[in-house]
């Protein structure tokens, strides 16, 4: 047989390949996954703050923010770029209005402070270093104030002064420390998302080999009605799809092969059954010249020619004979009809019809059945047929021991089994009359159909054969020991 490669197949759409993929993502998760979930804090906190000041005409919160006024004081701060101070101190005026709890103020370039008109804040008239120094210890760390400062224009490099504004943390609102603590929840989140999506696409994956090996196990258990599996669809062409077409062709392959053995068994029938009868009418032609020799004349020796081929005229019907049986049984022809029958009555009028055969062949026969009744579910003509083939067999082949002993004993469950004793070499030796065996095959097979357990035990001094409808635990069959 030539040796076959299996197709490989495509790097692409293979399972090492979305193995390999899967390793790559959690290689790259801890460098990505940080990045990423940075964007997506982002995203939320401009979602979060979309609106981050009250728009002209707007009345603000009753309690500030601290990103809403710092976003809008910046924002403010840079639309000023290009303004006189005149329209700066407006502006600031219309923002003090629109924020009354905030104080603000701002420097020119000349260093003159400015703030509008009403401004509850004692500020000198020019700004200095030591000022601002003043400014950073007294209203933020004295006071406790929220203050924001920023460039006009938003940008140091113009020269053009600064910007401030105050308010007490107590007009703050509360919901900065709700807001942090939702801002930090959701960056935590987006990470926990991550990996949560991670373990769900790793979990999917191996989930989906596991599905299709389980179903490619089912697929291997489960018989049709001809006692193989049924073919199993083959839906991706990665290796466990090989796989599933690897047996697929091994199913095809057995249901060929079983297709043919049963067309050699049906061959191997009929062949039988028509050599059986086609042999039965010379048989009997020459069974009668032997009976017709056996009215003539003859010597000592020719006597003992006769006898001993009438003896094997008779060997050779019983296997004709045997051989329709199991022809019979095998092909399912014939139907055992068991019912409710005194089995030790079975055995005493089979022992009864073969007594002449024993005591012509010298036999000593002893035969030890209780006087009850004992009631097994048999079908009384082939259960006939098994004591028939097993006393043959001990006329045949235990001939030596010329003895042959009938009887019951105790099997393994505790019930009555018929044990068949004789004491010749046993079954492994030679006792020059060897056969088929298809006597002990449809002993076997009837013993099977029954529901009977046999087990025979055989050794240099003998063979017993116990028949049971319980022997050996239950177990049906023939078991030789």
């Amino acid at each position: 047989m030539r040796n076959k490669t299996l197709p490989k197949p495509r790097f692409r759409g293979s399972l090492l390949s979305r193995y390999l993929l899967i390793i790559l993502i959690a290689l790259l998760f801890i460098p990505v996954v940080f990045p990423v979930s940075l964007i997506g804090y982002q995203i939320v906190q401009n979602l979060v703050h979309g609106n981050v000041y009250p728009k002209s005409g707007q009345q603000p919160e009753e309690r500030y923010r601290t990103i809403h006024l710092e976003n809008m004081w910046h924002d403010e701060a840079k639309k000023l770029k290009g303004s006189t101070p005149d329209e700066i101190d407006r502006r600031i005026g219309e923002l003090g209005k629109s924020y009354s709890k905030v104080d603000m103020f701002w420097v020119d370039a000349d260093s003159r402070v400015r703030q509008p008109a009403g401004g509850r804040l004692h500020l000198p008239e020019t700004w200095d270093a030591a000022d601002a120094i003043s400014y950073m210890k007294h209203y933020r760390e004295a006071t406790q104030q929220f203050s924001v400062i920023a460039f006009i224009g938003d940008d140091e490099k113009l020269n053009r002064g600064f910007m401030v504004m105050q308010v007490s943390k107590a007009e703050l609102s509360p919901r900065d420390n709700d807001l942090s603590a939702r801002e930090s929840m959701a960056f935590f989140g987006i990470i926990l998302l991550m990996f949560v999506l991670f373990i769900v696409v790793s979990w999917m994956f191996f989930m989906n080999m596991r599905r299709r090996l389980l179903r490619l196990q089912y697929a291997m258990t489960v018989q049709n009605g001809s006692g193989l599996p049924d073919p199993i669809a083959v839906r991706k062409s990665d290796e466990i799809g090989q796989l599933e077409e690897a047996f697929n062709g091994m199913v095809r392959q057995l249901d060929g092969s079983l297709k043919r053995e049963r067309e050699e068994e049906e061959l191997r029938k009929r062949l039988v059954a028509n050599l059986s009868h086609d042999l039965r009418t010379p048989l009997t032609v020459v069974r009668s010249h032997v009976y017709s020799l056996q009215k003539e004349q003859l010597s000592e020796r020719g006597r003992e020619l006769l006898k001993l081929t009438e003896s094997k005229l008779g060997d050779l019907s019983g296997l004709i004979d045997n051989l329709l049986s199991y022809n019979l049984l095998t092909s399912g022809k014939y139907t055992l009809h068991p019912e409710r029958i005194d089995v030790l009555r079975v055995v005493r009028e089979s022992a009864a019809a073969w007594y002449p055969l024993w005591e012509k062949e010298g036999f000593e026969v002893d035969i030890d059945l209780p006087e009850g009744p004992v009631y097994w579910m048999l079908d009384a003509q082939w259960f006939r047929r098994i004591l028939d083939n097993v006393f043959q067999n001990v006329v045949r082949h235990a001939r030596s021991g010329q003895y042959i002993g009938v009887g019951t004993a105790t099997d393994a469950a505790g019930g009555m089994a018929i044990v068949i004793r004789d004491k010749g070499k046993g079954m492994k030796a030679s006792s020059g009359d060897k056969g088929a065996g298809i006597g002990l095959a449809i002993v076997g097979f009837l013993a099977r159909e029954m529901g009977l357990g046999m087990e025979i035990r055989s050794t240099e001094e003998g063979t017993a054969i116990m028949i049971s409808p319980a022997a050996f635990g239950g177990e049906q069959g023939l078991r030789l020991r």
